[in-house]
This record gives C-alpha cells, structure tokens and sequence, in this order.
C-alpha cells in the first residue's frame, strides 16, 4: 500500500505528497504510479464540513463526486460521470465501525453556507480538493484505493480562518489515527 498526501502544508512523514487539487494530484499520481505500482492506495489529508460532520472529525471515504456550484441551480452541465467510487472494496475498511462520507473534490473551497446545504441535501458531507482525481487514477489502474481525512472546517465564509486555526492539530491527530490504524 501507499500513502498519499496533497503535500504543501500537508504533508506527513508517513505519506508521499502527490500535489494540491485536481490537475497536480493527476498527474503526479499517475507518474507514480507507473513507476511504483501500489497494490492499494491511502489518501490522508483534511477536509471541510458541509455542516453534518463536527470539526476534528475523522472520516472514511471510498466515493467521491466532482460538482461545481453551478450545478445544483442548472448553471452548467457536464458530459462526464460526475461520481466516482473505489474499483475495489478495502475489507479492512468495511469491517471497521468508522464513518464513511461521500466527499466532493473541486479546484475551489466553499464559502457559502446556503451551498454548503444544497451538497448536503445531495448526499454529500466533505470537501477535499484532490481525493476525486485520487479515485479516478486508482480506478484507471484497477488500484483499490480510499480516503483518511479529518474535518478542520466548515464550508462557511469563516471556512479559511477556521482551517488555518485547526490545521496543525487537525495534522497532529490525523497522525495519531492513521499510526494507530
């Protein structure tokens, strides 16, 4: 198994960093693994709230949507199947009592608490900006694949504030729990 991070201010001694959002994380997660060939993949990081999950939270993910905000007020529309799931099921995952969430990756943080709802009402509980693209690569090489990430925030016009304030603790426990595991 490897162990991925978004790298910049998360990264983890544990974990080799792949890059933020969904372009660098692509590419340089497909570069490695061409070069590596894992034969699962762990992606750690942090994530923020849609409002359901408490900040310090952690959660599992397996399953990941790639909605824009335009989407929920038919704005836009997109010729690509906008939810991806893990090819492969991770039994060690399953067997646990951790909280799964489904959790939506873009290029851009949510600010604003009336969409924070409307993911909500979708089904959808986080934001991470790369753990799509993470999906996407794992399930081109047939790579079982899921996400760690602890809630530092919630998607709220306070969500950069509260994610600068929480982050060296969020990283000190996602630490603890992932050595743990």
């Amino acid at each position: 198994m490897i162990i991925l991070s978004a790298g910049d201010i998360e990264t983890f001694d544990f974990a080799t960093p792949i890059g933020i959002g969904l372009i660098n994380s692509s590419i340089n997660l497909t570069k490695l693994v061409l070069q590596k060939k894992p034969d699962s993949m762990l992606f750690v990081g942090t994530a923020g709230s849609y409002g359901k999950l408490k900040p310090f939270e952690i959660i599992y993910a397996k399953s990941a949507t790639n909605i824009e905000t335009g989407y929920f007020d038919d704005n836009c529309y997109t010729p690509i199947d906008n939810k991806i799931s893990s090819v492969c099921d991770i039994v060690s995952c399953e067997t646990t009592n951790d909280k799964f969430a489904l959790v939506n990756s873009s290029n851009y943080i949510t600010t604003n608490k009336e969409i924070s709802n409307k993911f909500l009402k979708n089904g959808i509980s986080a934001e991470n900006m790369e753990f799509y693209s993470i999906l996407t690569v794992a399930n081109k090489f047939d790579i079982p694949a899921y996400g760690v990430f602890i809630i530092t925030n919630y998607c709220d016009e306070f969500a950069h504030r509260d994610f600068i304030k929480n982050h060296k603790l969020a990283k000190e426990k996602l630490t603890l729990h992932v050595g743990n595991r």
